[in-house]
């Protein structure tokens, strides 16, 4: 997989988790849901992703670079 499809796996796990993780556990557990979503949004702006970098770390590259 490309690095942009695995940041989006990812990312859309962490919302479904922590949405019902907030649903079942507690309502808090949605302020996480809003720290990927405003991740993803300045990530658009700055192109600088903390998930990109993660991953690269743990050997995931990109073909496409």
């Amino acid at each position: 997989m490309k690095m942009e499809q695995w940041i989006r796996a990812i990312a859309g796990t962490f919302v479904l988790v922590s949405v019902a993780l907030g649903w079942f556990v507690n309502r808090y557990w949605l302020l996480f849901t809003a720290f990927v979503g405003l991740n993803l949004l300045q990530s658009a702006f700055t192109r600088w992703c903390l998930m990109e970098k993660i991953l690269g770390r743990l050997g995931v590259t990109d073909p496409s670079a």
